[in-house]
């Protein structure tokens, strides 16, 4: 008798438990969903803002940190749910000929974006991308760049440096983007020229005085759009996130001031300045509703 009541008492608070833990998961009910991002500011920016919006709301989120086209493909196979970085019509353009009838496209969220070279402004003589080939020897041969897989390392590497026959006068170095922010501090902070593949928006622009060099030969590209993108059947099996999704939009005033938070403000604590630029932008959540 006293292990048939102990067995009902266990029953009934698991049960409780239960009940307790799906009212606190809210509209997501727990469900699990798989953000992957590259290390671009704006993308790590995006993904940990949307990580806190929908945790909110109930959802269990995990951010994949890769590189796109390691992205691109755990979203073709469905391991990836959500990516907040999609570059169109030119920097990821490989990527959608390849994955692009395996995703949805859930929205653009920023219209104005661009690839870039950059130097700091104190550097004299160098304004344009055909000036770099004579002022080599200024930079050491090399112009920093960011991960090997990204769509703008590859823009460099086969349109710039062969375009500007930069090919034997200048090498790409290619590690990461905080490797790439690391140096260009640095070079900064010590007065040093240096060069780096960068892009719009970024909060290096407010940090820094830099200026980047014009590009006559458009190989890099123009304005380009951010777009959202989810694996084959989310919109099906996420319709209330997909419906918020459709309505997000940042412009550069609100991307620079949250990852001014999160990358000097709060460097390392993505959750803090998140909810900081929450708190001094309370409609914004207004608008995705």
């Amino acid at each position: 008798m006293k292990r048939v009541l102990a067995l009902a008492v266990t029953a009934t608070l698991a049960l409780a438990g239960a009940a307790c833990t799906a009212e606190s998961d809210g509209a997501g009910n727990g469900k699990k969903i798989t953000i992957g991002y590259m290390a671009w500011d704006e993308a790590i920016a995006a993904s940990h803002l949307w990580q806190h919006i929908l945790e909110e709301k109930g959802y269990r989120v995990q951010l994949k940190n890769l590189e796109a086209g390691l992205v691109y493909g755990g979203l073709a196979g469905g391991d990836i749910d959500l990516f907040l970085d999609g570059w169109l019509p030119q920097t990821h353009a490989s990527y959608l000929e390849k994955y692009g009838d395996k995703l949805e496209k859930l929205g653009i969220w920023h219209d104005d974006a661009s690839l870039s070279i950059a130097v700091p402004k104190y550097v004299e003589g160098v304004d344009t991308l055909d000036d770099l080939a004579a002022k080599a020897g200024t930079f050491g041969g090399q112009l920093i760049g960011i991960e090997p897989g990204a769509g703008l390392t590859k823009a460099t590497q086969e349109k710039v440096l062969p375009g500007y026959g930069l090919d034997g006068a200048m090498k790409l170095k290619t590690s990461s983007t905080p490797a790439m922010l690391a140096a260009l501090d640095g070079a900064i902070a010590d007065k040093k020229p240096i060069a780096v593949t960068l892009w719009h928006p970024h909060w290096a622009y407010a940090k820094y005085e830099l200026k980047d060099l014009a590009d006559p030969k458009g190989t890099l590209g123009q304005a380009e759009q951010i777009n959202t993108f989810g694996r084959k059947g989310f919109g099906k099996d996420f319709p209330e996130v997909t419906s918020m999704l459709t309505k997000f939009k940042m412009d550069g005033q609100q991307l620079g001031s949250l990852e001014d938070l999160m990358f000097n403000a709060h460097k390392g604590d993505e959750k803090k300045a998140v909810e900081e630029w929450l708190k001094a932008n309370p409609d914004y959540l207004k608008t995705l509703a």
